[in-house]
């Protein structure tokens, strides 16, 4: 055993008036050891140096030559692919558990002999310099929004230097959602650092051939902010380490906030949101004095809002739709043939004939669909057995009531449902979609069937048969100057008796 100096001396100390025994116990030592001390005048020279020895047979003594072979052309080898490989060469000579030595044989040998590990390097981080953007995925929360799983991603912006952070819902990995998602992080901080960072996502980055490149569109969206683009080589996720590794963080953040909640049940997207906002706040109260140093250096946001839709030029199908950016929207079936002109700004659509704006709708997801039911049910009702097996038909059901209503009729009038729905619908269509519906409802709770005539009972308002006669004099003129002799009676000043 060696001892330290302080033990040594205290040993040496108390040796020279008490027993060995006494003087071992107060330094703190063995007996055994304290002799050793002592017989060496308080030095240890004479002890022999400690050597490892090998206790019991070495099983891998044969193989390891040969698993060393094996690592040195695939150095990503894992212990447990090793184990198996020598149990099914060697079975009378290894099993399972054998597995645990063998892991400590070859990380030995990768710390002595494998491959060079990539070094990180870290870096100075400047107020105002940099913010970097990605999404992660956060399904795995697993969040609720009015009963049904909620699948989603988080746009998640930072700031490098004083890592204040922002977080907003997202579906897709869109260059509407990139652009969407830094407006939403610039308005939410007031200002811009000089440079952003993303990965190589294909909303900013064009591939040509080896050569990663910025495309246009980003490269003008971040020029509007006078903010130069920054992007991370190509499969090196790390140099946008500081966003990434805040994934995990924030994410790990929400899960214990959800766990103290109690419930991962949300009412509306809304509500979640809020949640989301809460824990963002709580994560940058503490991070206030190093951002209050970037937001001295770093530039205002421009006075002007970034307005560059993406134009697209659709014609519209015999189906009445058009396809802009991968989503199918209906039109007016009049539009059949005619190419229009679309623009699709980060939020909606606007479609236009010539220059005449014929409608706007919501942006969406890629892969999505829009179908107005007023657009086609007039086309429908004229082939309503197009209706069961027609494509967009769950477009057609504008709430559940519309649907609840078609599956009665499908189980007691099958003859007649597509027909009575389509009347309904297009009841609806050239009415009030409220007031159906109302109806509808009153139908399936009464138990009656919803045809077309009881709804139309129930919606149409019976008008008056004839407009009322009201007469009203006319006012005698005369009145007024008899009221305006009277009010100037009383204007005149009154005479005072002495």
């Amino acid at each position: 055993m060696t001892c330290s100096k302080k033990q040594v001396r205290k040993l040496m100390k108390y040796s020279k008036t008490l027993s060995q025994e006494t003087a071992a116990d107060r330094a703190g030592m063995s007996l055994r050891t304290a002799r050793t001390y002592i017989k060496a005048g308080g030095q240890k020279s004479n002890a022999k140096e400690w050597k490892y020895r090998q206790t019991h047979k070495d099983l891998f003594a044969n193989v390891l030559p040969e698993v060393e072979g094996m690592l040195a052309i695939n150095p990503g080898l894992q212990a447990q692919t090793v184990m198996q490989w020598l149990i099914d060469q060697y079975p009378e000579q290894f099993n399972w558990s054998h597995r645990r030595t063998l892991e400590r044989r070859i990380s030995k040998w990768r710390a002595l002999k494998g491959p060079d590990l990539e070094v990180m390097f870290p870096q100075v981080h400047i107020p105002g310099k940099q913010s970097q953007s990605d999404w992660t995925h956060c399904t795995e929360l697993g969040v609720k929004v009015d009963g049904q799983p909620f699948s989603h991603m988080l746009f998640h912006f930072m700031l490098q230097y004083s890592r204040w952070e922002t977080a907003y819902i997202s579906h897709s990995e869109s260059f509407a959602s990139l652009t969407m998602g830094y407006q939403r992080a610039a308005a939410e901080l007031g200002m811009v650092p000089e440079e952003h960072r993303t990965d190589n996502l294909t909303a900013a980055v064009s591939n040509h051939g080896n050569a990663h490149v910025f495309n246009e569109r980003w490269a003008a969206f971040l020029g509007h902010y006078e903010v130069e683009p920054s992007k991370n080589n190509p499969g090196v996720s790390h140099e946008n380490g500081s966003v990434e590794k805040s994934h995990d963080l924030l994410k790990n953040a929400l899960k214990q906030a959800l766990m103290l909640r109690g419930s991962k049940e949300f009412s509306t997207v809304e509500e979640y949101e809020k949640f989301i906002r809460h824990i963002l706040d709580q994560r940058n109260a503490a991070r206030k004095q190093r951002l209050a140093e970037e937001m001295k250096v770093m530039k205002p946001l421009p006075s002007s809002d970034w307005n560059d839709p993406k134009e697209v030029w659709p014609t519209v199908t015999s189906f009445s739709t058009i396809s802009v950016d991968k989503v199918v929207y209906s039109v007016p079936s009049r539009l059949i043939g005619r190419s229009l002109k679309a623009l699709a700004y980060p939020e909606v659509v606007r479609v236009f004939f010539g220059d005449t704006m014929v409608q706007e709708m919501p942006r969406l997801s890629p892969g999505s669909r829009k179908i107005n039911y007023r657009h086609v049910v007039a086309h429908l009702l004229r082939k309503p057995g197009a209706f069961a097996n027609y494509q967009y038909r769950d477009e057609m059901f504008p709430t559940l009531v519309f649907r609840q209503a078609y599956d009665v009729l499908s189980k007691k009038r099958p003859e007649r449902a597509e027909k009575e729905y389509l009347l309904v619908l297009n009841h609806a269509a050239t009415t009030s979609e409220q007031d159906v519906e109302a109806a509808l409802s009153v139908l399936l709770e009464a138990g009656q069937l919803p045809l077309f005539v009881a709804v139309r009972e129930l919606t149409t308002t019976e008008m008056p048969s004839a407009v009322p006669f009201v007469f009203i004099a006319a006012p005698e003129l005369c009145s007024y100057d008899v009221l305006l002799s009277y009010l100037l009676s009383l204007s005149a000043p009154k005479e005072v008796h002495q």
